[in-house]
């Protein structure tokens, strides 16, 4: 590929859109009807290569890899078709904040998102004219790492469409720069390592910006907001898809103490009888799965969608690199078995990367090597052919529909030898606690049975044997 002009000299102002990808508006658990903005100031803008302090005290700095328009000419009250034609040129951006300090300004961001450094700009500039703003290209690399990979194909919000909103009120002038959202996989960096942002289109690319962090060692003073995190803001800043909501490691254990039968009696209670992916058989029927869900679509198989969107770094790829520590792949394959939707190098990279668990109601290539591997895969059964025979890898981290129940990211996946069950994040406490009391009432109903016990009264409990449960239980 071949770069464009250097980067202009620093931005009059620089207006930051909230969210853009569908693939982020999944990941956020919201898709917002209109665009929304924040400002960040001129003096936040550096240069590819220089070091970003993270602040002393602060632990959640977030990068955000985005597409950044850089104005050409003055824009006013503009229509959305004339927009494009006011942009000069694109470049990569990084969004930096600290979500330590999101608290601290009421939503403005200024100090969480507007410190010195936090919005790298370049290295170059790719101009309008010769790139179409429906086909480029962002992604982000974390020490080499890809991260973050989308396009602009759909969009939310049209460039176009972004120039003509804010034209209407702010006169946009050259020079200004617009950051047009971030996809899903921004995460958090500490000091240490390197993060890296290119956008590429046409045959064209910006090179990539290159910005190393490193530790601050002043610390902020008592006369204004000192840091400040809880478990919203960690669980935001680490890609949660529901904030407040944190698959810790004491939960995690709990929810595996228990059965999923167990689980689903107590999810049935609740109203919930359609949360169960059913028809799927696992390579490891002894192990226990629990995790929090990312999701992969593919499409039923056209031979130009294929030819457009089945090779390369196809979405089934991208679906497996983003994979963190405790996920669970749900692929939505329409119960299709005729073909595989992965196989044995695919679920090995799900392995490497500390991913909990693979669930896909389509089937498996390589099964035997699958099967062999420590990571557990939910299928549909064994088939020889590859992907593109009856699919096209289409969307990732969207709500998707596997084995009859509805998916979202961020749901919570518990499987074992009985099946499989989604669980709303939300209802993860208050389930997995009724579950573990009624396996002990359960163990202690098991007990008087065996001891020659008539189930009259007992299945389930009549007051006089619960009196007789109460007195049984341990004491705290």
């Amino acid at each position: 590929m071949t770069s464009a002009s250097p980067l202009p000299v620093r931005p009059g102002k620089i207006i930051a859109l909230h969210l853009n990808y569908p693939s982020r508006a999944a990941q956020r658990g919201r898709t917002p009807a209109q665009p929304s903005y924040f400002l960040k100031p001129p003096t936040s803008v550096a240069a590819s290569g220089a070091e970003l302090e993270r602040p002393a005290g602060t632990e959640l700095l977030g990068f955000e890899g985005e597409i950044a328009l850089v104005i050409g000419t003055p824009a006013r009250r503009v229509s959305p078709e004339e927009g494009w034609s006011h942009v000069s040129g694109v470049t990569a951006a990084n969004d930096f904040g600290v979500y330590d300090l999101r608290y601290a300004d009421k939503g403005s961001n200024l100090r969480s998102k507007g410190g010195d450094g936090f919005t790298p700009l370049g290295p170059s500039v790719l101009p309008a004219d010769a790139v179409d703003p429906a086909a480029l290209r962002v992604r982000t690399w974390v020490n080499g790492e890809l991260v973050q990979s989308d396009t602009t194909a759909d969009l939310l919000f049209g460039f176009g469409r972004l120039i003509a909103d804010l034209s209407q009120l702010i006169t946009l002038e050259p020079g200004d720069v617009v950051l047009t959202g971030t996809p899903a996989g921004a995460s958090v960096v500490g000091p240490g390592d390197v993060v890296e942002v290119e956008v590429d289109g046409n045959g064209r690319s910006t090179g990539r910006l290159v910005t190393p962090i490193v530790a601050g060692t002043v610390p902020l003073g008592p006369y204004g907001a000192l840091p400040r995190v809880d478990d919203q803001q960690r669980a935001d800043a680490y890609g949660t898809t529901e904030p407040g909501f944190v698959l810790t490691e004491d939960l995690r254990k709990r929810l595996e103490s228990v059965g999923v039968a167990t689980l689903s009696a107590q999810l049935r209670k609740r109203g919930y009888d359609n949360v169960s992916i059913d028809g799927l058989a696992s390579t490891k029927p002894g192990a226990r799965l629990v995790g929090r869900a990312r999701t992969l679509r593919y499409i039923p198989h056209r031979e130009d969608l294929f030819r457009e969107h089945g090779g390369g770094y196809n979405a089934q790829k991208r679906a497996f690199d983003a994979l963190e520590p405790g996920d669970v792949l749900v692929m939505e394959a329409r119960g299709e078995r005729g073909t595989g939707t992965v196989g044995d190098i695919l679920a090995l990279r799900a392995q490497v990367k500390g991913a909990a668990g693979i669930v896909t109601d389509g089937g498996v290539r390589d099964v035997a090597a699958v099967a062999a591997l420590d990571i557990p895969a939910y299928h549909a059964g064994a088939h020889p052919a590859v992907l593109g025979r009856r699919h096209v890898p289409w969307d990732v981290d969207v709500t998707v529909a596997c084995g009859g129940a509805s998916v979202q990211p961020g749901d919570v996946i518990v499987g074992d030898a009985d099946g499989l069950l989604v669980i709303p994040p939300r209802l993860v406490e208050e389930v997995v606690d009724a579950a573990i009391e009624q396996e002990r009432q359960e163990a202690f109903i098991a007990e008087q049975v065996a001891a020659g016990e008539r189930v009259e009264g007992l299945y389930p409990m009549d007051e006089s044997w619960k009196a007789r449960y109460a007195a049984w239980q341990p004491k705290p």
